[in-house]
């Protein structure tokens, strides 16, 4: 079951597309050149946490046989090093091939567009879990101070799925941990977002133990949401303030709460699950010029 839409095809100019397609161009061969590998080390924008060592072992041997036929993508460091944009798997497959160089080609781009590429190398490949770009989307908002609109728009998605993915991460650890593993996927996983955390492990576990539906799994989360919602002190929430709430939520990336009272005050909460959420929204608002 796929866990996310493909990425359109996105035009990355400056022959970038190239550079990240499976097979090399004749461009692409002719701008490349051979780096030490010991004067390579991987990007440190990687938005992948694992690399499955059975396909690593695969590639392994492959470059054993028939050598590195795509350059990897690097840019230069004022330490001499180059840091890798696109193909870490390539360059951990040499170093354990036993080679001592690989071809790669050196372009110079800044730290946004290097985990832009990273994201969209990886994903165009399907190797990112859902969390992992979720992961990376948060990561260009807080370090980058990226809108979900220009994510959207750097990455050739839609918006509605950056909004989507990053709402992952407001799940308990364990379900963004199951995610990660590819137990439960992005589809049964949604409408987990916003169940008390017990509720939410307790539906995660069944799915995967009884291997439930998407819609079966919707309808066991609203089931919960309702029955949660079943006390006399809970009221029917106004359509203002739940367009209110929803528009914090995408703005922020985190689940916003709003309790209004009739005398015009109340109370706004921010649900994060990290301390470095709660970093990222400080910093989104100072860069509005809302926090001194």
């Amino acid at each position: 079951m796929p866990t996310k839409k493909p990425m359109k095809k996105r035009s990355l100019g400056r022959g970038l597309n190239a550079l990240l397609a499976d097979k090399p161009s004749g461009d692409v061969l002719k701008q490349s050149t051979t780096i030490l590998i010991s004067r390579i080390r991987p990007n440190p924008y990687q938005p992948r946490s694992h690399f499955h060592s059975e396909s690593l072992g695969v590639l392994t041997e492959s470059i054993r046989k028939e050598g590195v036929l795509m350059p990897i993508l690097l840019r230069s460091s004022s330490d001499g090093m180059y840091d890798i944009i696109a193909g870490e798997r390539r360059w951990r497959a040499s170093q354990a091939a036993g080679l001592l160089a690989i071809p790669a080609v050196i372009r110079e781009v800044s730290d946004q567009q290097a985990l832009e590429l990273a994201i969209i190398e990886n994903e165009q490949r399907d190797e990112l879990t859902a969390i992992e770009s979720a992961t990376a989307y948060r990561r260009l908002m807080d370090e980058f101070s990226y809108s979900q609109q220009k994510v959207s728009e750097s990455l050739g998605i839609s918006r509605s799925q950056v909004s989507n993915m990053i709402r992952l991460l407001q799940l308990p650890e364990s379900i963004q941990t199951m995610i990660g593993e590819r137990t439960l996927n992005m589809g049964h996983a949604r409408p987990l977002v916003g169940l008390e955390v017990k509720q939410a492990e307790n539906l995660a576990k069944q799915c995967v133990q009884h291997q439930w539906s998407a819609r079966k799994m919707e309808a066991e989360a609203k089931r919960a949401l309702r029955n949660s919602q079943h006390s006399p002190v809970s009221k029917p929430i106004d359509v203002d303030v739940a367009a209110l709430q929803e528009e914090l939520t995408q703005h922020l990336g985190l689940s916003v709460t709003l309790a209004c009272k009739k005398n015009g005050s109340g109370e706004l909460k921010i649900r994060y699950g990290r301390a470095e959420e709660l970093d990222g929204v400080l910093k989104r608002l100072r860069n509005h010029g809302n926090v001194v």
